[in-house]
């Protein structure tokens, strides 16, 4: 284990100092292990952090917590994914609020080119758990990444018609990986651990699946997607707050339509009709509206052969040809370019139909 993951998991626990200022810390510092060494008027100083803030990290002596939570990793082979891993969901680097460090337990590549979160109520009606199935079945041939949080109901049945599927599947929990809550559900995370998917959690093991959790937990399902299906909830059910979360981060927000009278349907009439979500009728639209539909491919016209590349686009480029799709923020970090030069570059290359723009914010070469 290295010393930097000891900070990183440190800086978690630090009081006061919440994902948006660890965000502020790693921008001045770089890595966790710089900002436990840094003098205290430096930390000070930076804006978003003052004085109080500065004494925590400097006062911070919970360290046996952090070996502890080593010794666990280590135990049970979690992977831990923090915000400047290769590896961490790009998706959510993009929202303000996304967890400064993630625990996971499984294969799935977080950074899928297609990624759709179904959700919805632990009560769902026979309607539902059908037209969960049928939905993700209809999506097998598109290799799409199903994410839920690994509740009762409809988040269960996502999951369980992805594996049915061969599709991978993540279940985001509220609590921390020594456990899986609802205990019913134990046998499916292990099928999804063990089958090309995973579970994943920002929480720390001993974790209890306390209330105040799975709101933190909706904001990671709704971040790390390209869309949020909303199968059916109450108006008042936690479904909405992952949809209303997914809207906030500008993800494409489907819900499923119901009969006015059917209480589990309200949640999701009432979104579409304050057009809080697209109305969703089945897996073709939903591929036609995000684009994923399968095209025939075109001939490249002769004349591309003889585009002027400038030094700029020619990176774009070389960094597009390592992945079938990259996130802008990639781009940007890898390049190391200005984010200016690299919007100048896409747009270019852009009007010059070499690259094409996908949902996310994701690029990929024509």
């Amino acid at each position: 284990m290295s010393s930097e993951l000891f900070y990183q998991l440190a800086l978690t626990l630090v009081p006061n100092i919440g994902d948006v200022h660890a965000k502020v810390l790693l921008q001045q510092f770089g890595n966790a292990s710089t900002i436990f060494k840094a003098p205290h008027k430096e930390l000070e100083r930076l804006e978003g952090i003052g004085m109080v803030r500065a004494n925590s990290i400097r006062t911070f002596n919970d360290f046996y917590l952090v070996e502890a939570e080593l010794r666990f990793i280590e135990k049970y082979k979690i992977k831990t994914l923090f915000l400047t891993d290769p590896e961490y969901p790009q998706r959510l680097l993009n929202c303000y609020d996304s967890p400064t460090l993630l625990f996971y337990k499984g294969t799935a590549d977080l950074n899928a080119s297609k990624v759709v979160a179904v959700v919805g109520t632990r009560s769902n009606t026979e309607y539902g758990k059908q037209y969960t199935e049928d939905l993700i079945a209809a999506l097998s041939s598109q290799q799409v990444l199903i994410i839920s949080g690994l509740a009762i109901g409809i988040d269960a049945y996502a999951h369980k018609a992805a594996l049915k599927n061969d599709l991978p599947t993540v279940g985001v929990v509220g609590h921390g990986l020594d456990k899986i809550y609802p205990s019913v559900n134990k046998g499916l995370a292990r099928d999804m651990a063990l089958q090309n998917g995973g579970i994943l959690s920002e929480f720390f093991s001993g974790t209890l699946p306390d209330k105040h959790n799975f709101p933190l937990r909706n904001r990671i399902v709704a971040g790390m997607s390209d869309a949020t299906i909303v199968v059916e909830t109450l108006v008042s059910g936690g479904s909405m707050i992952t949809a209303k979360l997914a809207d906030a981060y500008n993800r494409d927000v489907f819900a499923v339509p119901g009969r006015t009278t059917d209480t589990k349907s309200k949640g999701c009439n009432y979104l579409i009709k304050n057009n809080k979500a697209i109305l969703l009728t089945d897996a073709a639209q939903l591929l036609d509206i995000m684009g994923w539909q399968e095209k025939k491919k075109k001939v490249k016209k002769q004349k591309e052969l003889f585009i002027e590349l400038t030094p700029e686009e020619k990176q774009v480029i070389d960094i597009l040809k390592q992945k079938e799709s990259v996130h802008i923020d990639e781009i940007n970090i890898s390049s190391g370019l200005s984010s200016s030069a690299v919007a100048a570059a896409i747009l270019n290359l852009e009007l010059q139909s070499v690259i094409g723009s996908m949902p996310g914010k994701m690029y990929k070469l024509l």
